[in-house]
Order: C-alpha cells, then sequence, then structure tokens
C-alpha cells in the first residue's frame, strides 16, 4: 500500500446489515454482512485505502426495546452509550466477515474498528426540537406517562402509535480523524462512524461531553470523508440509482448529475427528507469539501457501479 493510493469511505446503507423482510437476528446479521462485503471486495483488490462506515437504525431500536424491558432489573443504558455499544459490536462482525473473506482469498490487509466520537454544535437546534424516531411505538396514554415520567419528547409516528423522539444534530468533526487518517493511509482498512458516531459537544473548557441523540449516517460519513481527505464517497443503500419522481411511472433514473443539478433537485422536493435527502446533501458537503466524486446505488449493484456500469455518479462539474 501507499501513501499516494486513492482514498474511498464506503457507507452501507442498515439494509446491508437488517433487511426489512426479516427477524433481525443476530445469524442473519452476519449473513448479510458477508453478501455486503462481497460487493466492495474489487476496491480491496485495487489497493485502494478504505474506510467502512455502516448504518445502524434497526439495530438501535432493537436495543432500545431491551432497555425498556429490563428497566425494572438492571439500570438503562443512556442512548449516546447504546450507539458506543453498537459501533463496537457490529464493527467486531463487520471486521471479522471482512478479515475471513480476506484470508480466503489469500489477502493480507488488516483490519480495524475505531469507536469514533463526532463533535456536534451543542446548540443544534434538533438539541431543542428533536425529529428523530427511534425505539418501540406506544399507546397514547403509555406515551403521555413516558413524557412525564422520563422526560421523553414523544410524538404521533403514522397510525402505529407513538415514539421516542431524540436529537439527530449535524456533525461537524470526527474526534479520531488523524489516527483514522493514518490508519487508513498506511493500508489499514477502517470500520469507523458507525450508526453516525457518537454525539459529543464541547464543553467550555475544551472538554467532550456525551449527548443523547442520533447522528445521520450519510452525514457523518460525509464528514469523515473530508476529515481524512478522501477522494471518493460511495454510499451503498436500497436502490440501483437516484431517481426523479421515485415510485411513480414518469420516475426517471440518473446515472450523472454535477452539484449543482443535485441542489436544485433538492430544493425542488425531489429527495425527501427521510429517505435520499441525506444522502444528497451529504453528497454536496463532501464534494465541497474538496471531494472529487459520489456513487450511489445499492449493495447489488456496487461491482458494477465500481466499473461505472451502474449506480449514480455526482461530481463538481
Amino acid at each position: 500500500m501507499s501513501m499516494d493510493s486513492k482514498t474511498i469511505v464506503i457507507a452501507f446503507g442498515g439494509n446491508a446489515i437488517t433487511r426489512e423482510s426479516e427477524e433481525g437476528h443476530i445469524y442473519e446479521q452476519f449473513a448479510n454482512t458477508r453478501r455486503s462485503i462481497s460487493g466492495i471486495i474489487d476496491l480491496i483488490k485495487k489497493d485502494y485505502n478504505i474506510a467502512i462506515t455502516h448504518g445502524n437504525g434497526p439495530q438501535v431500536g432493537h436495543m432500545l426495546i431491551r432497555v425498556e424491558e429490563s428497566r425494572h432489573i438492571v439500570p438503562p443504558i443512556p442512548l449516546g452509550v447504546i450507539v458506543a455499544d453498537l459501533e463496537g459490536g457490529m464493527g467486531y462482525m463487520i471486521g471479522q466477515s471482512l478479515q475471513n473473506k480476506l484470508k480466503k482469498m489469500g489477502i493480507n490487509r488488516p483490519v480495524v474498528t475505531v469507536l469514533t466520537q463526532v463533535i456536534v454544535d451543542k446548540n443544534d437546534p434538533s438539541i431543542k426540537n428533536p425529529t428523530k424516531f427511534v425505539g418501540p411505538f406506544y399507546q397514547e396514554k403509555d406515551a403521555e406517562k413516558l413524557v412525564k415520567e422520563r422526560g421523553w419528547v414523544v410524538k404521533k409516528d403514522s397510525i402505529r402509535g407513538y415514539r421516542r423522539v431524540v436529537p439527530s444534530p449535524l456533525p461537524l468533526e470526527i474526534v479520531e480523524k488523524e489516527t483514522i487518517k493514518y490508519l487508513v493511509k498506511s493500508g489499514t482498512i477502517v470500520i469507523a462512524a458507525g450508526g453516525g458516531g457518537i454525539p459529543v459537544y464541547v464543553e467550555d473548557d475544551g472538554r467532550l461531553e456525551g449527548l443523547d441523540g442520533v447522528i445521520d449516517k450519510d452525514r457523518a460519513s460525509a464528514i469523515l470523508a473530508r476529515d481524512i481527505e478522501a477522494d471518493e464517497l460511495i454510499i451503498l443503500t436500497s436502490v440501483d440509482y437516484v431517481a426523479l419522481n421515485y415510485g411513480k411511472k414518469n420516475q426517471i433514473d440518473l446515472k450523472k448529475i454535477t452539484v449543482e443539478e443535485a441542489k436544485k433537485y433538492l430544493k425542488d422536493g425531489q429527495f425527501p427528507p427521510g429517505s435520499m435527502g441525506p444522502k444528497i446533501e451529504a453528497a454536496i458537503s463532501f464534494i465541497e469539501n474538496g471531494g472529487k466524486k459520489v456513487i450511489i446505488t445499492s449493495i447489488e449493484k456496487a461491482k458494477e457501479a465500481l466499473k461505472g456500469n451502474g449506480g449514480t455518479v455526482i461530481t463538481e462539474n
């Protein structure tokens, strides 16, 4: 490996590990992880410097249910610590699966997981007005009780009931960026910023303090890519292409767009906040901060997209 090799950040979506149609137990998660890794092996063969990020939405939901169901037996775990726990557990799963795959292929390359703290603004508007749904659904009377007893913010989430909402502040900087950059540039495959990373803010005296919230994984991936001076960001999700009029008869798959076009489509409401919106915003942010290219595609099409035969490519011009 060379310090001059191209550096790429690969962001796995939540569907890479837990799929909607599945129960989501650990055996399924390992199986899905192994399948997902197959899509990036070509990058490893080409000796790119690689950092991997991943989502944790389903896993956070499951962990919160465990916390609530066992609250009367053991002390509850704060959300920020849950994110840290999942960074370690899911990093172990991805790391081991990748190590086994590399060994089988005769590739000698180190893999490591770095627990990643991500700095946010302690005055971020989302802290006072949280909107990110997490955890299980509740009936209205139970939700009102939780608000009174635990000080939660609870809002209605569709027709299924009420759920807790937590802050989802914008990521500003990766605390461990120099360590991750050094490892990546030296050829180590680094799994970092899992689930968007652990949200922390800086006190007036410079101390870091944890925050109970979650950071969008794609936005955090863009910040990580910026901070380690990556050349490209690859966002793997559930669709083959970014599309206009998604899900409609006049849907148009986008093969290549510029940052300005992405901004226009975003302003026009083509990319909803809860799905493609954050991915496009992450792409724009990364390129405007010096990145060269973003590819958005499905895990299944990753291999072809990396060859230039699929996915949506976003560039400055």
